[in-house]
């Protein structure tokens, strides 16, 4: 039975978390993480997906998050640059800890020290700026004050996955290998084609080379509905930062706003979520979310 990809902005599942984030997937997830970890590791059903489903705190969601060997894994995909990732992630496993301490009835107020599976902070980019194959991005960046004691630190390993880069990783994970030429081949035609079209030559060529073992051939409506809102978004930020708040934009956030209040959100988290739909500045976005909330 095929299992249809869908994407919403309530309930956001891009291409990459379905196809490493879906349970009945996790065969992917654990060639990706042995690839990351020079690990062998067979089976499937030691991985425990934990990923935050954003059904209390809208603005708490994340793309794939998993506990396995003694890890807590977080693997985030961004088509766009992020220095905030560190703090993010911060954010991310504080929610994911709790839910694990929550679950498994540790008690962090007796005497006894508490053990918790060891993080793993991965983000995987794949966006059209030059960046190296490995960039190490830290909490400490984001101080007010300088701190270089690393008495206090948070790190996110950004991984450059855009094609050419990370070969090791590449070599040891078919599918990373597969997705990453996939929207490789998606750039390239979107050169010459409208992006519906290129995305559908895409797709073609992906189910005659056999992507995935069948994958894009089973799911091939779902994955052009996802590519197409992954790429319209990424245009329209792109959009946004090179032209500036414009009219256009204006109207926009206000929809965006005026739907964020209609779901019950209060004004703080409605400033949370257009900060990461947008990606402005808290102060930018603070002072626009407060000008449309009459």
């Amino acid at each position: 039975m095929s299992i249809p990809v869908t994407v919403n902005r309530e309930h956001k599942s891009t291409l990459f978390c379905y196809i490493f984030g879906a349970k009945e997937n996790r065969h992917y997830l654990l060639s990706l993480y042995n690839a990351i970890n020079n690990t062998t590791y067979t089976n499937i059903e030691d991985i425990e997906i934990n990923t935050i489903e954003d059904f209390i705190y809208i603005r708490m969601k994340n793309d794939v998050s998993f506990i396995f060997d003694t890890d807590m894994n977080l693997y985030e995909h961004q088509s766009t640059y992020n220095p905030n990732m560190p703090l993010r992630g911060l954010m991310y496993f504080s929610t994911l800890y709790s839910q694990f301490l929550s679950e498994k009835n540790k008690n962090i107020y007796g005497k006894s020290l508490v053990k918790i599976p060891t993080p793993r902070y991965i983000v995987f980019y794949n966006g059209d700026d030059s960046y190296p194959d490995k960039l190490e991005l830290k909490l400490s960046d984001s101080f007010e004050r300088p701190d270089t004691s690393g008495s206090f630190e948070w790190t996110a390993t950004m991984l450059n996955i855009n094609k050419g880069h990370n070969q090791n990783i590449m070599n040891k994970c078919q599918a990373l290998f597969q997705y990453s030429d996939f929207i490789a081949k998606v750039k390239d035609f979107k050169k010459t084609l409208s992006i519906k079209d290129a995305i559908d030559k895409a797709v073609n060529y992906a189910i005659t080379n056999n992507y995935l073992n069948g994958f894009f051939k089973k799911h091939k409506e779902g994955i052009m509905h996802s590519c197409l809102s992954e790429f319209n978004e990424e245009a329209f930020r792109k959009g946004i930062h090179d032209e500036g708040f414009d009219e256009g934009f204006d109207n926009a956030i206000a929809r965006f706003i005026q739907k964020s209040k209609s779901k019950g959100l209060s004004i703080s988290d409605t400033i949370m979520e257009v900060i990461e739909y947008f990606e402005i500045s808290n102060s930018k976005a603070s002072e626009i979310v407060k000008e449309y909330w009459k």
